[in-house]
């Protein structure tokens, strides 16, 4: 787990030697991602003027062979060593197989024992087929010193973040954004806020992949390949294709397919649990994470978790998860967050994100990073399974919506035309409005926060022809003809998962130099999910059921049927007084992004909102995190006091 940074040059644009020194010093930023070791590698062996083509710089969190496997890692066959310079942030968790396989069929060589030579190696000899085999999380960069080319790929479902980018002076790759800004600058990027992705953003409460909120900086996409060669723009391809293929259930034959479930995620955990660090769990109270920390105790008894919670009744899954802690015998940690904590702490995590994502959870994700930090260097967690099993509860819609499909469409516009007349609250209203829609009209995710007119309202740079479709219309255009639910996990594969959820994941941890692991979020564990049919996932009354019975031999009874929450956050009352309140008055009345936002518009939502008159808290949290963005990445204003982890002594 580290931080990657990689300069490729233009061959006609000065790239002195000062480039090596430039790419040193843009790795510090990220000092956190790799606080253990640095490095930075520079080819000079152009064959056509003798000057740098490419520098790798890398910052290290060891992990697995910590007193090897130093990075930028140099490997190549007997006959050309060195010929590859690998920059490496993830884990190959299937990295033994692998080699033994490489060794066994090709005869391969390997100076370390860790990862990192295996992903060369796999590379060199079985080119990009090798990405398919990798199971594990990673974002690389990979210079070849023979064909003059950059290799960059990201892991099939986006776990770990890759930005690229391209300008006259050639093209930048990074772990995070704010270590390219100075360098992408030097490049010639074009670095102006990019207002289509601002409204995406405001939609949708994260930036949609590729995207980001400047338009010349993008992110390599999950489950895709980049070839980057001197003065080209990158050739982008995607390798993994996910598709959920239902297979029916056999009478008589169901527990072989739950007993399937058990069984890859047993061994998907165990591979998550390689590790020559001591291995943690987060232990939200829910079944996945309970289940994945059950499933890692078989292999580290002495097993600690954390979880966290916030000094308000009802905004806490502490006891659930000390509950479930002593069920399955494990050491538990708990944080809780108080109102002043989270304010001051969220300048400091906006900064660690580098984009926006407005979902409150990523504040108590960040402090109990931090707090785990102090006992392990690894944790594992449940994120994935929702999407993989069909856990959200917005899954079931298509069950209550089924009337409608027996409704000609004409009918159905007329109903949902009719809808809008009635008053808001009418019970049955949103229900004609939704059952008019198509799927792929209603559902963009699990982010719904600003009506049409209230988006219009609260921007100031409104463009009607930018709409969520941009984002989800390709993706539906990939599931045609599949189950309602399969395209609604399909497009969260590519969506809500990869834009917020493992964005916060990966960004609240390594903030704290953590490592998080996702066992669900593993090609052997897809594979079984993606068999699943529509009424093994959801039901009239329940979400995930395959999980839910194939984890019974393992969930205590207490979470097994249990409704999911998360972190709750309680920003709905938090925003009504007190130091969050204030924040929010403060943030509005000195921000410089009125040319983005309407000022205006967000300050009478905060008084709706703090005298009672609307609930307005996700769309308030939504702009006002993008202000604080704002003035912490373009206007200056804002400058995060960022602290040091604390590190235990013996990990």
């Amino acid at each position: 787990m580290c931080g990657l940074l990689a300069y490729l040059a233009d061959p006609v644009a000065d790239h002195s030697t000062d480039l090596v020194n430039a790419v040193s010093d843009a790795t510090h930023p990220m000092r956190h991602r790799g606080p253990d070791e640095s490095g930075a590698w520079a080819d000079d062996s152009d064959p056509t003027d003798g000057h740098h083509t490419v520098v790798l710089g890398f910052n290290r969190l060891s992990i697995i062979d910590i007193a090897h496997s130093h990075q930028p890692l140099r490997w190549g066959p007997p006959e050309a060593p060195n010929r590859y310079a690998l920059v490496f942030n993830g884990e190959i968790y299937n990295y033994l197989e692998l080699r033994e396989e490489l060794r066994a069929e090709f005869g391969a060589e390997f100076a370390t024992e860790g990862d990192s030579e295996a992903i060369v190696a796999a590379y060199h000899y079985w080119g990009t087929t090798a990405l398919n085999r990798l199971r594990g999380m990673f974002a690389f960069a990979l210079w070849d010193t023979e064909t003059r080319e950059l290799f960059c790929a990201r892991d099939p479902f986006g776990i770990k973040p890759l930005y690229l980018a391209t300008g006259p002076g050639g093209t930048i790759v990074g772990s995070e954004k704010k270590c390219i800004l100075d360098l992408a600058a030097r490049a010639g990027v074009d670095l102006s806020i990019d207002e289509r992705a601002v409204q995406h953003y405001t939609v949708l409460q994260y930036v949609p992949e590729p995207e980001t909120l400047q338009r010349g900086i993008r992110r390599l996409e999950s489950g895709s390949y980049a070839r980057i060669r001197p003065g080209q723009q990158p050739e982008v391809t995607r390798y993994f294709k996910p598709k959920f293929a239902a297979v029916p259930f056999v009478t008589g034959q169901e527990q072989a397919r739950y007993d399937e479930i058990t069984a890859v995620l047993e061994d998907s955990v165990a591979k998550h649990m390689r590790a020559d660090v001591t291995v943690g769990a987060f232990l939200s109270g829910g079944i996945d994470s309970t289940a994945i920390a059950a499933l890692a105790m078989r292999h580290n008894p002495k097993l600690i978790t954390f979880t966290t919670g916030f000094e308000r009744e009802g905004f806490s899954e502490v006891d659930v998860a000390v509950a479930s802690a002593e069920a399955i015998g494990a050491r538990h940690v708990t944080k809780v967050v108080s109102q002043a904590e989270f304010v001051a702490a969220l300048p400091e995590i906006v900064w660690y994100l580098d984009e926006p994502v407005a979902d409150p959870a990523l504040v108590p994700l960040f402090f109990i990073a931090r707090e785990a930090r102090k006992h392990v260097k690894v944790v594992l967690s449940g994120e994935g399974a929702d999407e993989l099993f069909g856990g959200y509860t917005i899954y079931r819609e298509p069950l209550s919506l089924k009337a409608f499909d027996r409704v000609p469409r004409g009918l159905r516009r007329g109903l949902g035309k009719a809808s809008k007349s009635l008053p808001d609250g009418m019970r049955g209203k949103s229900l004609l409005h939704r059952g008019s829609l198509t799927l792929e009209e209603r559902y963009y995710g699990n982010a719904r926060s600003f009506s049409d007119e209230q988006l219009q309202a609260t921007l100031a740079q409104f463009n009607p022809e930018w709409t969520h479709t941009d984002v989800t219309a390709p993706i539906y255009a990939e599931s045609a003809g599949w189950d309602p639910v399969a395209r609604m996990q399909h497009l969260d594969l590519f969506t809500w998962l990869r834009g917020d959820i493992l964005v916060k994941a990966d960004k609240m941890t390594m903030a704290n130099s953590l490592e998080l692991r996702v066992p669900f979020l593993d090609p052997e564990v897809f594979a079984v999910a993606a068999k699943l049919p529509y009424d093994q996932k959801i039901t009239r009354t329940t979400t995930k059921y395959a999980l839910r019975r194939a984890l019974e031999p393992i969930v205590p009874a207490h979470v097994l049927h249990r409704a999911k929450l998360g972190f709750p956050v309680p920003i709905r009352h938090w925003l009504r007084s007190g130091e969050l309140l204030e924040w929010a008055y403060a943030t509005v009345d000195a921000s410089q992004a009125g040319h983005l936002i309407n000022l205006d518009a967000v300050r009478q939502m905060l008084e709706e909102h703090r005298n009672g008159v609307s609930d307005h808290s996700r769309r308030l949290w939504t702009v006002l995190i993008f202000m604080l963005w704002h003035a912490i990445f373009i206007e200056g204003s804002v400058t995060p006091q960022i602290s040091e982890p604390v590190y235990p002594v013996e990990l």
